[in-house]
């Protein structure tokens, strides 16, 4: 009741003066029942003590205004040390930072030209986990290029030996000018999108790239000890790859085209596998290299086959694939097959210095294994024992299923892997069994396990 009558006065003392004006003890009783925080801050005709109350709260006020600038000003400093920080403990010249993910920008750049990403908001299938180099990276890693330190020479372009500032040594693929390799840029692109998605310990690892002008880079692993072809060819200080090494490399190369085909993110194959794109570490060890060639695969969906254009090195092609344009993983095993020939015989796979009917190396080793001559088909660098014949019958029986003129009587890598582990374990042991001296380091101390007799030969 009270309130209302206080209510009541208020309204008529208002009504009653023509521009609202009220006295200052009106005023005053007026805000006395209304919340601190509505009360109004300053006013000339209000008495002392409500002077001293708006006081107290303008001085609240400012007090909380000082103290929220003292909490920005602390977040900002915060920032910037922060940000100082990181700078100084990742310095402008470190060639190990990620490039960021890939997006859609509207328009190619060196750094998002393989994103899968787009406009269709979808996440891309696939994050790069290499580095970005620059051109002054690149120069400094190889001397601007030395001649004294170029290692090779291919169909992509030339390869240089660098050496990364944390002192990691790699290999420099430096790629034609376009007027030479008008294909360039899709090797290019094609060896960079595929290497991003694959590890594997019998996989040359990826670095990174660079894309800046003309200029096309690719940065992978140096591996130090030649090519197979070349320890074909003439051996190392002038000894030859022995029975059991060559079996042993048919195994990494038998791993590492099974992952490309089975544990990638997406089917991968390969499309040039042969001797020169095999290198050897200091311990023997294969490594697969050159994906400049290498296409995904159909996957998982109903396609068989994937319709492209014929590429690959001439000897080791799928005559099917060369007929048809369908390429599948079971081209790969054909080019398998011409490599396990090459490895037992140290034969290129075109002999064009030989008289005609041995010009084809698969053609005519098949032709002497079938008339059960498959000796002749030996290295003559190697020497013959009864534990090689056996091997080596076992090693082409392999080679002629894998070159099979239709893809469906082909066995999957997989399998020829498995195969190969037991040619190796009987070799070993009837070289035991018929007292053959097995040299050091003949065989390697690795033995199939679980993985292998599985089929998942992407874990060796």
């Amino acid at each position: 009741m009270a309130g209302r009558d206080r209510r009541g006065t208020l309204a008529s003392s208002w009504s009653s003066s023509g521009s609202g004006w009220r006295a200052p003890e009106q005023e005053q009783e007026r805000w006395a029942w209304s919340p601190a925080w509505s009360r109004p801050l300053s006013d000339r005709g209000r008495s002392r003590s409500t002077s001293r109350s708006t006081s107290s709260l303008s001085s609240l006020f400012r007090s909380i205004g000082v103290w929220f600038s003292s909490v920005s000003a602390a977040s900002s400093s915060s920032k910037r040390r922060r940000r100082k920080e990181e700078a100084a403990a990742s310095p402008a010249d470190d060639v190990t930072k990620k490039p960021p993910l890939p997006g859609h920008t509207g328009k190619p750049s060196a750094r998002g030209l393989y994103g899968g990403g787009g406009g269709s908001g979808r996440q891309p299938s696939f994050r790069f986990q290499s580095s970005v180099f620059s051109m002054e990276e690149i120069l400094r890693a190889t001397n601007n290029f030395s001649p004294a330190l170029k290692v090779g020479q291919g169909g992509f372009g030339a390869v240089y030996r660098g050496v990364l500032p944390d002192g990691t040594v790699v290999a420099v693929k430096r790629a034609k000018l376009r007027m030479h390799n008008p294909h360039v840029d899709v090797e290019f692109r094609s060896e960079v999108k595929i290497m991003a998605r694959i590890e594997h310990q019998s996989l040359v690892r990826f670095y990174g790239y660079m894309e800046c002008g003309e200029e096309r880079i690719v940065v992978v692993e140096y591996v130090p000890n030649g090519t197979l072809r070349e320890h074909l060819d003439t051996g190392c200080n002038g000894r030859f790859l022995d029975f059991g090494t060559r079996l042993d490399i048919a195994i990494d190369v038998a791993h590492a085209v099974t992952y490309l085909h089975m544990y990638s993110d997406h089917p991968v194959i390969h499309r040039d596998i042969k001797s020169s794109n095999i290198l050897l570490t200091d311990s023997l060890r294969a490594k697969v290299a050159d994906f400049g060639f290498a296409r995904l695969g159909a996957g998982l969906g109903s396609a068989t086959h994937v319709t492209t254009q014929v590429k690959g090195t001439a000897g080791y092609l799928d005559p099917e694939y060369l007929k048809t344009c369908q390429l599948t993983d079971r081209s790969d095993v054909y080019s398998f097959g011409v490599l396990l020939v090459e490895l037992a015989s140290a034969r290129r796979p075109i002999e064009t210095k030989r008289e005609m009917k041995e010009r084809l190396s698969a053609r005519w080793a098949m032709n002497r294994f079938i008339a059960g001559c498959a000796a002749d088909v030996l290295d003559p660098h190697l020497a013959r024992t009864p534990a090689v014949d056996r091997a080596l019958e076992a090693l082409l029986e392999l080679a002629f299923r894998c070159m099979g003129p239709v893809r469906q009587d082909r066995p999957a890598m997989s399998d020829c892997g498995r195969a190969l582990w037991a040619i190796r374990k009987a070799y070993r042991d009837d070289m035991l069994a018929d007292g053959d001296v097995v040299a050091p380091g003949q065989f390697s101390d690795r033995r199939p396990t679980a993985a292998d007799r599985s089929g998942d030969l992407w874990r060796i």
